[in-house]
Formats: structure tokens, sequence, C-alpha cells
């Protein structure tokens, strides 16, 4: 069996929460490049993930506020399958994305870190993207900051019309 090791996330894990829900929270704010807000839709929001996997992490969360995939009206599914879709060509083009990791983890014991509010997650890949430094530094190599990609990436999602 592989083991797929991410000790860089220890920092999120170990973190003290906020109150709220950060996917309800968010598309309320004013403060997108802060909250790191790349879309609004009609029936759900795109932000990057604050401790993410690979550069140009993102996740896709319905504004209902809901654990349960099956409560999510068909309208609201068709929208986040059409911005992952948008999501992945963007990445593509602009970070040169060979390949992607598209998920959904309902529940914590499937692995959500926030269980209570339903999120996909798109994870850019690159051959070579795993290399050592995770297994034996115990550190993740990201070429970009949060903020330098969320520049990069914003311009591209604001032209997103479905």
């Amino acid at each position: 069996m592989d083991k797929m090791w991410a000790p860089w996330r220890m920092e999120y894990i170990k973190s003290i929460k906020q109150e709220g829900c950060i996917f309800c929270d968010k598309p309320q704010n004013k403060t997108d490049r802060e909250d790191l807000l790349l879309y609004r839709g009609e029936s759900c929001c795109i932000l990057m993930n604050l401790y993410p996997y690979n550069n140009g992490h993102i996740m896709i969360a319905p504004y209902e506020h809901t654990h349960l995939m099956e409560s999510l009206p068909a309208s609201t599914l068709t929208e986040i399958m059409q911005l992952a879709q948008e999501s992945m060509k963007i990445l593509r083009e602009e970070f040169r994305a060979e390949g992607f990791n598209l998920g959904l983890n309902e529940g914590a014991i499937a692995g959500a870190g926030i269980a209570e509010h339903i999120h996909f997650h798109i994870v850019p890949r690159w051959a070579g993207d795993t290399n050592f430094m995770p297994v034996t530094g115990h550190a993740k190599v990201l070429v970009q900051g949060l903020k330098e990609s969320y520049d990069v990436l914003k311009p591209h999602f604001e032209k997103i019309t479905l």
C-alpha cells in the first residue's frame, strides 16, 4: 500500500478553528483577496485552499449550508460541475497543470476538515510534483505564494459566465 504524506497539513489540524463557517461567511465579506475568494456564482463560490496540497488547490462550495450531497438541488450540482470544468481549464492554461484530483470528502470519517459544509476540492497535479521533501523534510514546497497565485488566477475567474 502506498502512503500519502502531508505533514504540512498539521498546521491546519492544530490551528484554532474560527467561529462560524468559512463557506458561509467568506462569500458575505467584501475582502475577496484576503479571503482568497475567486468567484461568486448563482449557487456556489470558488475559494483557494489556505492549506493547499499543491499550488492552485481550490474548493467549490455551495452557498447552502449542508453536509449531505443529496440535499443539494440538481441546479447546484450542475453549477458545481460546470465550475469544476471551467476551473480545470483555467488551471491547465495558467499553471500548466498536467492532471487533477477532483474530490469530495463527505463527513469527518471520510476526511472532511470542515464536515458541516460540503465542498469539492480541485488539486492540480504535475509529473514529479511529489518528491522527498514531505517525507524527509516534513515540508511541502509551494512554488508561489497564495496571494500571488490569487492575483494570477482572479482575472480568469472573473471571466467565467455560465
